[in-house]
This record gives C-alpha cells, structure tokens and sequence, in this order.
C-alpha cells in the first residue's frame, strides 16, 4: 500500500536522510522530482489536465431527511460544475443523489429540480451536469453510499456529505489526486498541522480523538481523519472496495480505508477546506458508542481472508496457466472450440 501525503513537506520529513537531501531542492524550487513513484503535486496548486483515458466523474450524496438543506446544497455544486475550469474536471459530470429512505420531500426535491433525468440515472448530455435519483430502504449511511457508488458508472467516483460542507471547489483537488492514485482521502488537517474540525462542539471534538486513536492503531494506521465525508475512487477500486465492505454504520469509512490498505491501493491524503455544518443527526449515546466499538473491533476479523488485489491476480493467472498447460498436454487447444 502507498500512502501519499498531497502535501509534500510534510511527507519530505517522513523520508531517510539521504533522500531528503535528494529531494529537498526541487521541493525549494516548487518542481516535483522525476522518477519517483510517490511524489504527488501539492493539492492546493493548480489543476493538471486530465489525461484522455478519464472522461466522466459521478458525484453520489447520500441523504435522508435533508430536504431542508439539500436545495441549497445542490444549487452550490450545479453553480460551481456549471463554471469550473475546462481541464480540471472530467468532460462528462453527473451527480447521484442516494435517499436513504426519507420520509420527508427529499425525493421529491430531487425529482422537481431542472438537471433531474427523467430516467432517474444521470446522463449528461451536451457538457451539462445531470442529477439522478437512487431511493434504497434505510440502512444508514454507510450503506447509501455503498448503494451509490456501486450504482454510479464513472471513471471517477467520489461521495460527499449533502450539506456541502465541503465546499465544491475542493472537487478538483480529489480528481486530480486520482490520476496518480487507486483512492483519494480528503482530510480536514492542513499542511502546517491545523485542524478543520476545531469548530465541531468540544466534546463532539473529544469522542473524534478517542475514536480517531483507536482506529489508528487497530486498523487505519498512518491516515488521520477517517471520518471526512469527502472520498474518491477510480472505477475500479470502487467496485472492489465498496463490492467487499461490510460495515455499513457511522464507522464504514474505517471499514473502507481498511480494505484499501489490505488490497494494497495507492491511497493519496489530500488536505481539503471545510466547514461544520450544524444538523447533525449523530448524537454521541451510550448504544452508539458500544455500536462503534464492536464494529471497530470486528473490522480486521470480517476481512481476515481478504489479500492484496495484486497477490490475487497473480494467483488467479497461475490457476489459468496451469489449467491450459493441463489442456495442451492432454492434446487439446485451449483456444479451439471444443468437438
């Protein structure tokens, strides 16, 4: 697994003292070094064009009972991917929105807007974005999303909070990462070590560090902040990842940087602007708390069977290798039809 820090002075630290000094004056001259397989650019620079091979991007919202604040949330994103910069996005953009059961008007909200495809998939036509609609029962979020991502056909998947607390502008940050990267954390720690999360309420910010502690050191190891609701996936990881996970309550992101370290996926941090916004339906209880601990502790037990993806594929092109060195020697093509 390849953990890239988008923020490079920072990994620059994390290095031996010879491959400091090796990289510490193209890092002075603001230019990455060539040749090396871990270097990412900074995420707070510009945008690279992307390459031809990805041309569609499906953001998925899960949401239940927001049709209070998913209005203005979807008016933001529509404004902003009606603007954005040619080349910072792929040229085919398309937004899902997951109800998880609402029993409000979110559905509903969803349906009236102008982007709304009829069909209730996101197809965009003509370079405008298109907004579709997935209505799954209840499950949590964890499970909306799953739902989502596995519904979204892009080449680029990325979820995020319905709030829009994070803003849309950041969304370039995520695909760019992409290009070097199988999944794209967005974290609320900046570069020079400040957190985004100080203006949670304090003792929503104590339960965070206690959790964050125990999942470092059970499961997610060097990666901060699990819990930002702002992640992106190439097609292919998605499928995989979110195809295996299994825990589907507040604690699913955990779950998911688990199996991404696991599979062994390039997994790039990248620091992203964010604001709290108060609506919360997560009330720190007793019930929710032992739910949490048991789900954390079950995580490395549920996928004690799963390998990294490239030992599977390996293992995988042995079994058809011997099965058609077993077929030529019993005199038979494998490439010609049978009798």
């Amino acid at each position: 697994m390849d953990l890239v820090l988008c923020y490079p002075h920072l990994y620059l630290s994390r290095l031996p003292l010879p491959a400091q000094a090796r990289l510490a004056e193209p890092l002075a001259r603001g230019r990455p070094t060539r040749g090396s397989s871990t270097w990412m650019e900074q995420a707070t620079g510009p945008a690279r064009t992307l390459p031809l091979m990805v041309s569609s991007l499906v953001l998925v919202l899960p949401a239940y009972n927001e049709e209070s604040r998913l209005g203005p949330a979807l008016d933001e994103l529509f404004a902003y991917l009606s603007a954005a910069p040619a080349g910072v996005l792929p040229e085919t953009v398309s937004v899902l929105v997951v109800d998880d059961g609402s029993t409000d008007g979110t559905a509903a909200l969803v349906r009236a807007r102008p982007e709304f495809a009829e069909s209730g998939r996101p197809t965009a036509s003509g370079g405008r974005p298109a907004l579709g609609l997935l209505s799954v029962p209840h499950g949590g979020k964890g499970s909306a999303v799953r739902a989502g991502m596995l519904a979204a056909d892009g080449d680029l998947l990325i979820f995020t909070d319905a709030d829009m607390a994070t803003p849309p502008d950041q969304i370039p940050k995520l695909v760019a990462a992409l290009q070097s990267a199988d999944v794209a954390l967005g974290s609320r720690i900046q570069p020079d070590g400040s957190d985004m999360r100080a203006t949670q309420p304090r003792f929503r910010r104590m339960v965070g560090r206690l959790f964050r502690l125990a999942a470092q050191v059970w499961v997610t190891g060097p990666v901060r902040d699990t819990q930002c609701g702002f992640k992106g996936f190439t097609r292919s990881a998605a499928r995989d990842l979110f195809g295996r996970l299994r825990i589907t309550s507040i604690v699913f992101d955990v779950d998911l940087i688990y199996l991404a370290r696991k599979r062994d996926y390039k997994i790039a941090i990248v620091p992203i602007v964010w604001a709290d916004r108060r609506g919360s339906r997560m009330h720190a209880r007793p019930k929710l708390a032992l739910q949490v601990a048991w789900d954390l502790v079950r995580i490395r037990f549920v996928h004690r069977g799963v390998r990294k993806a490239a030992s599977e594929s390996a293992a995988e092109g042995q079994v058809t290798g011997a099965a058609a060195e077993m077929s030529t020697e019993g005199g038979v093509d494998p490439g010609s039809p049978e009798p």
